[in-house]
């Protein structure tokens, strides 16, 4: 279904009764990532959404729009609209650093918080005046090269090299929901809710009380390595390193992927 948010159109979903689970994909992904896995969570109320720039929510022209302070407002109106005072959060990847965004400003909004292949940002502003450079360019390069180009470079990144062990028609479908996209929503996706672009919250996990799950591929070493750091800040957090699956578990591990969350979601009483 559609429905206005902070006067841009969003795309979502719903399915199942029961607690509330919101899950937030990652950068080239849609609410269609989640797909696969909700006959595992069928026990309670998954609610997918397609971010700002992805899939058949409105891309604005306006790149500031993106902004993840302002990408969290939109997920808190559409709580509102939905009458949720709170729900479990599930991000990955850059739906990741949104999930956090959204646990760090609106902390009464969320139950339980799993982040898949996730950071909280870069920690100094050399780091992050690279990043904006870097998405600026790539920017740049998927306007002049439109989004087949780009997802053909995209799909070649180290980062998803273990995706290339994958059977032929989970690729195929990946490929699909990728090329789906506009070149104006990747584009100002990276101007606006980039890495470079984002606060650094890593003075903020302290604060975050919930309990918190934290999920890396054992073949990606950088956001492990990211995950353990985190957990070392985090008060109320574990984390866990899949077996034979890289930056996208979901996608690479479902089922495992699909039962660590199920045993955290059903884990004691909050």
């Amino acid at each position: 279904m559609d429905m206005k948010l902070n006067g841009i159109d969003y795309h979502m979903e719903q399915y199942g009764e029961g607690e509330p689970l919101l899950l937030l994909h990652g950068f080239t992904g849609s609410a269609d990532t989640w797909r696969p896995l909700l006959s595992h969570w069928s026990s309670w109320h998954c609610i997918t959404v397609d971010l700002l720039g992805h899939g058949r929510t409105e891309a604005p022209a306006a790149a500031m729009r993106y902004r993840i302070e302002r990408a969290a407002a939109d997920l808190a109106a559409l709580l509102d609209q939905l009458g949720l005072e709170q729900v479990n959060v599930l991000g990955y990847s850059m739906g990741g650093r949104l999930a956090l965004a959204f646990t760090i400003f609106y902390p009464h909004r969320v139950r339980r918080l799993i982040l898949e292949s996730s950071s909280p940002g870069l920690k100094t502003e050399a780091e992050r005046r690279a990043r904006r450079e870097a998405d600026e360019a790539l920017a740049r390069r998927i306007e002049h090269e439109g989004v087949r180009a780009f997802v053909d470079y995209w799909e070649q990144l180290p980062l998803f090299a273990t995706q290339r062990r994958l059977p032929a028609p989970v690729r195929a479908a990946l490929r699909r929901e990728r090329l789906r996209h506009t070149a104006a929503g990747l584009a100002n996706s990276l101007r606006g809710m980039g890495t470079g672009v984002q606060p650094s919250f890593w003075e903020q996990l302290g604060g975050v009380q919930q309990p918190v799950l934290l999920l890396c591929g054992k073949e990606d070493e950088k956001f492990c390595r990211l995950a353990t750091q985190m957990q070392e800040r985090l008060p109320n957090s574990e984390r866990m390193s899949v077996s034979q699956a890289g930056h996208a578990i979901h996608v690479e591990q479902p089922e495992i992927f699909a039962k660590i969350v199920s045993e955290f979601m059903t884990k004691g009483e909050l």
